[in-house]
C-alpha cells in the first residue's frame, strides 16, 4: 500500500464524512468487463471485509481504492487467426482479400476473440488528508494518476486540484541536502539521478552508492542539475523525492512491526487501519517538512 505517490491540492468541497463520501465514489463503481467490452474502471471497497463501504476514514485521513480491468487479447493472436481467415477467403474467392476486406476480417476476429480474452486487474490507492487538504494516489506514473483523478471527479461530478508545488522549487532543497547543507530532517540516502542542463535530457544516475564522496559530489558541484534524490527522512521513513515532488520507493521505519499483526490478533480491518494511520502520520509530517523549507505551498 502505497509505494509510489503523486500529490495533489484540492481546491474543491470534500465530503464531510466517511459515508458521503463513499456515496460520492458509488456513482461510478467498478463493474466487471462485458463480453465485449476490453476496460472497465470504477471503484470498490478498499476493505474487503466492508465489501458496500467504498471508503475508510481514519484519524483524519480518507482511504479508498480504484480498480481497472481489462481484457488480454494479444496481437499475435489475432494475427495468428488472421491469416487462416485470409487463406480461407483466398480459397473460397480464388483471390486474395483487399484492404478493406482484410480489415473486416480482422474485427471479426477480434469480436469473436474478445469474449474468451482472459481478464485483469491493476488497483491504484488514494487517500485524502484532511488537514492539508491534499490527494495522495499510489502511482509514480503521470498516466495512471490522470486516470485515478479522472474517475474521482467523474464521481464527484468535478473537483478543482492541481499538482502539489511549493513556493520555493524542490531542487535547491534536494542540491542541499546531497551536498550535506540541508536540514537534519532529511539526510542523503544511497540513490540520486542528475541531469545535464546543457542537453536538457542526458542524465545519469547512481544507485547504492555512498553520495557524501567526493567523486560523486564534483558532478554537481560542476554544473550537472540534481533532479531526484534518496533521503531519510526525520528516522521514520526512506524515500526517493524529484524536483516534482513525485515519491518513489516509499517505506516507513517501523512498519513490518505493524504488518506483522501480532499486536492485533491479525484483525484485519485493525492491521489495516494501523498500517494506514502510521502512513497518512508520516506523509502528513513529510508535508509539513517540506512546508517550513520550501515557504509553504503555492
Amino acid at each position: 500500500m502505497f509505494r509510489n505517490l503523486r500529490l495533489y491540492r484540492v481546491t474543491g468541497d470534500w465530503p464531510a464524512s466517511e459515508e458521503e463520501l463513499s456515496n460520492q465514489l458509488m456513482n461510478v463503481p467498478f463493474k466487471p468487463c462485458g463480453a465485449f467490452t476490453e476496460r472497465s474502471a470504477g471503484w470498490e471497497a478498499p476493505v474487503a471485509e466492508l465489501p458496500d463501504v467504498l471508503a475508510r476514514r481514519v484519524a483524519g485521513a480518507d482511504l479508498f481504492r480504484l480498480r481497472s480491468q481489462s481484457r488480454l487479447l494479444p496481437a499475435a493472436a489475432v494475427n495468428e487467426a488472421l491469416e487462416e481467415r485470409v487463406a480461407e477467403f483466398t480459397s473460397r474467392m480464388s483471390r486474395p482479400p483487399g484492404r478493406k476486406e482484410k480489415r473486416d476480417l480482422k474485427d471479426e476476429i477480434h469480436a469473436e476473440l474478445m469474449p474468451k480474452a482472459l481478464l485483469k486487474s491493476d488497483r491504484i490507492w488514494g487517500m485524502y488528508i484532511q488537514s492539508e487538504r491534499v490527494l495522495v494516489v499510489d502511482t509514480a506514473s503521470e498516466t495512471q494518476a490522470d486516470r485515478f483523478t479522472d474517475a474521482i471527479r467523474s464521481a464527484f461530478g468535478s473537483l478543482p486540484m492541481t499538482p502539489i508545488e511549493f513556493k520555493e522549487p524542490i531542487a535547491k532543497l534536494l542540491t542541499n541536502v546531497f551536498l550535506g547543507q540541508g536540514p537534519t530532517t532529511f539526510l542523503p540516502g544511497r540513490e540520486c539521478r542528475m541531469l545535464d542542463p546543457s542537453t536538457g535530457s542526458s542524465s545519469v544516475s547512481w544507485l547504492d552508492i555512498d553520495l557524501s564522496d567526493a567523486s560523486v559530489q564534483k558532478h554537481v558541484r560542476d554544473g550537472l542539475k540534481l533532479d531526484r534524490l534518496a533521503v531519510n527522512f526525520d528516522e521514520v521513513a526512506s524515500l526517493v523525492l524529484d524536483q516534482d515532488c513525485v515519491i518513489r520507493k516509499l517505506k516507513l521505519i517501523g512498519m513490518d512491526q505493524v504488518e506483522d499483526g501480532d499486536a492485533l490478533d491479525e484483525d484485519p480491518i485493525g492491521l489495516m487501519d494501523a498500517e494506514f494511520v502510521l502512513l497518512s502520520g508520516v506523509i502528513t509530517r513529510l508535508l509539513g517538512a517540506l512546508k517550513k523549507q520550501l515557504g509553504g505551498y503555492d
